[in-house]
């Protein structure tokens, strides 16, 4: 779509060239007529010099004759005094005007103003060399008189006669000559403003006549101009109105092109998009940081320096998702497909051409493919886990995972306004929330642990954002949804795998969880009594089973983590769990061990600069005295920093450096065990939620036992869990 500058140039060249010729008589003319403006001004000034002379000459006599009257008077008197300053300042007029006159001279009238007199020549040449020869020979008479005309004791009476005498004869002269001479300046001025009144004449005529040819041939040429347009127009608009794409121009201010292709509109969803800006069009139909890229994008495109190809893999418009802005709902978003293209003008970037495809249908099967992929690879997932993994465990994480995702839906369900209740509310969700995610982990499950973290980046933003609602609560209703499915799709699975396995397959199939419009929060509902709904029958007998399942928990996270950790136990194997303390502690454990491996544990090159093994060591053992059942879990690593915990307080803002500073070891501790609060300071699918030591707390206050740590900096961390087994 490149121009043909050169077609162009040709095409407008005898435009061009005749409005050039025209602008150029039009400037002859003016010029013609400023320089005979100016040559009329001249000889205007030569005949009011002439005038002048002739006046001055006639004072002169009046005055010498005035002179010779009143001779004998005072010459002090204001009389005598006032005729001799007038008989010489007209006799210096008459010399100077005389000489500008005859030699084409500059001169200065009285108010300062100066004149360039014309050359003269021929008949009024020798009038004013006639004037001039008669003003010569009085003029000498006349300043002979004037030498001692105020002087008393010289008498002037003879100078003054002759001079009176001579004026006599030479005004005659002068004023004959200089009659003669302002006659032959105006007949030559009459005769040169005739002149110039038909070179006038002639040229507007000419310039008229000229502009009447250029109007026929130039709009002859537009005319075919209009139609060669019309048609290229048209054909264009046949063009624009068929293709099936949406095709537009934008200039570097990203304004749209007046012509586009009709299919645009029914692409983009709008009526009105010729002249629009684009940036316009698309605001509110994609996100403001796309906007911004997209407007970074163009720029660069029109950017020379900057190759087309490269800058095209950054285009922020590749199957983009533009929203509804309709009011009709049923309208869905549409997935558009935009393409850039420089247009160029010889070498210079001119336009970009933008080419943009409806691929909606496209994007909506590949995310259909995608999805049954997901849930294929998800149900593999499944069937591996479910093939490698104690079927008592499997049966075990489907009733827990039914009996969180119910207490949880129950959470929303329960009724309070307050931001009290709402943030206990919030907090116990989080807890089951995390303790799924937890389970999940352990057994490799990553389609739970990715939508059980999803839920918790949105738990997580409930719990920094301050002022709660109930409508906040809302969108986990979807997250417990997909839980329950895989939990129900797992169970399916198992049942089929391993009929003679104990399943909770139809136990499992519960009701979906359900929200109220507006579900609000019961901030006790961290010690409720929960019972799961299945009758999961644990050996009373702990086996190898659990062990090795604890084992490759630590492993995976510490491989996720860069450390190295070897779990021992000597009693696990040894103790029978009571079946009612079975889910706690094991719920306890997996906490407990993750925070041990996260938090507790250094990194191989750290233990090794403080002299330890690069291994770190996690105990975990269980005890049965008789009325109480103990788990302890120790490790042999960093221990707890309690000035981190009170760092990581002030960074957070919850307590000011002083009252920080005198807060003790217990205070502490507390701190350590709220909920929200975690000192690693970047979170991932192992830690950093601040929730899993708020679950540990919880669960122990909600079976009545008790919750004891020991920890010594640099050494080691032990948590000490006695749960009552009555």
């Amino acid at each position: 779509m490149a121009t043909v500058p050169n077609v162009d140039n040709k095409r407008y060249q005898g435009l061009i060239i005749s409005i050039a010729l025209f602008l150029s008589l039009i400037g002859a003319l003016l010029a013609f007529t400023f320089y005979t403006s100016n040559l009329l001004e001249r000889n205007t000034a030569l005949i009011d010099q002439t005038n002048q002379v002739a006046n001055s000459a006639q004072a002169v006599i009046k005055d010498l004759f005035d002179l010779d009257s009143s001779y004998g008077e005072d010459t002090n008197s204001p009389h005598i005094q006032r005729v001799l300053s007038r008989l010489e300042q007209n006799t210096a007029l008459i010399t100077s005007s005389i000489t500008a006159i005859e030699q084409g001279s500059t001169i200065t009238d009285a108010e300062g103003n100066s004149y360039d007199l014309p050359k003269i020549d021929g008949q009024a040449q020798t009038n004013i060399a006639a004037a001039n020869e008669q003003w010569k020979t009085l003029e000498p008479k006349i300043q002979a008189y004037l030498k001692d005309a105020d002087n008393v004791m010289v008498p002037s009476a003879d100078e003054l006669t002759q001079a009176v005498e001579q004026a006599k004869t030479s005004s005659l002269f002068i004023n004959d000559s200089l009659d003669n001479l302002t006659k032959d300046v105006f007949n030559s001025a009459e005769r040169q403003a005739t002149t110039i009144r038909l070179i006038q004449v002639l040229g507007v005529a000419a310039i008229f006549t000229y502009f009447l040819i250029f109007v026929f041939f130039f709009v002859r040429r537009l005319r075919e101009t209009d139609a060669e347009a019309l048609a290229a127009r048209q054909e264009t608009q046949e063009i624009m109105e068929t293709v099936n794409t949406g095709l537009f121009l934008l200039d570097k201010d990203l304004n749209i092109g007046q012509q586009h292709s009709r299919a645009l509109n029914n692409i983009i969803g709008s009526d009105r998009l010729a002249g629009e800006n684009f940036t316009n069009v698309l605001r509110g139909r994609i996100s403001d940081k796309d906007l911004k890229t997209t407007q970074q994008f163009i720029e660069q495109l029109y950017n020379p320096r900057v190759k087309e190809k490269l800058v095209d893999s950054l285009n922020p418009l590749h199957k983009v998702m533009l929203h509804n802005l309709s009011e009709d709902k049923s309208l869905d978003n549409r997935f558009l497909d935009f393409k850039f293209s420089r247009v160029y003008d010889n070498k210079d970037i001119a336009r970009i051409l933008v080419n943009v495809n409806d691929v909606s249908d496209a994007v909506y099967l590949e995310q259909r493919l995608e999805k049954e992929r997901s849930q294929n690879d998800m149900q593999i997932e499944m069937l591996t886990t479910i093939l490698n993994v104690n079927p008592k465990i499997i049966n075990e994480f489907i009733g827990n995972t039914q009996a969180h995702i119910e207490k949880m839906n129950n959470i929303l369900k329960n009724p309070g306004s307050s931001q009290y209740e709402l943030e206990g509310k919030l907090k116990a969700i989080y807890r089951e929330m995390h303790s799924l995610k937890g389970e999940a982990s352990a057994l490799k499950l990553h389609s739970f642990t990715k939508i059980a973290s999803d839920a918790e980046d949105k738990l997580h933003a409930l719990q920094n954002q301050g002022q709660l609602s109930g409508n906040d609560f809302l969108p986990l209703a979807v997250h417990l949804d997909d839980l329950l499915s895989l939990s129900n799709t797992i169970a399916t699975l198992g049942e089929r795998i391993n009929r003679s396995a104990p399943t909770a397959a139809k136990s499992s199939t519960v009701q979906a969880p359900v929200t109220t419009q507006n579900p609000v929060a019961d901030h006790t509902a961290s010690n409720a009594d929960f019972d799961g709904g299945l009758d999961i029958d644990l050996d009373n007998e702990a086996d190898d089973d659990l062990l090795s399942f604890y084992n490759e928990f630590t492993k995976e996270i510490a491989a996720r983590q860069g450390k190295q950790v070897q779990l021992k136990s000597t009693t696990l194997t040894q103790t029978s769990i009571p079946v009612h303390l079975a889910k706690p502690i094991k719920e306890i454990s997996i906490q407990l061990l993750r925070n041990a491996v996260v938090h507790g544990i250094e990194s191989p090159s750290v233990r090794h600069t403080t002299g330890k093994t690069d291994i770190g060591t996690i105990d975990l053992e269980v005890q049965d005295n008789g009325s109480n059942f103990m788990l302890v879990v120790q490790d042999d690593g960093q221990g707890i920093n309690y000035d981190s915990i009170r760092n990581k307080l002030i960074k957070e803002g919850r307590f000011g450096t002083e009252e920080a500073n005198q807060l003790s070891k217990g205070d502490l501790l507390k701190q350590l065990f709220s909920s929200g609060f975690s000192t690693k300071e970047h979170a991932d699918e192992d830690g950093g939620r601040g929730v899993g030591l708020d679950i540990i707390k919880a669960k122990v206050k909600e079976y009545d036992g008790k919750l004891n740590v020991n920890s010594e900096l640099g050494q080691m961390t032990r948590f000490v869990i006695t749960l009552p087994k009555a």
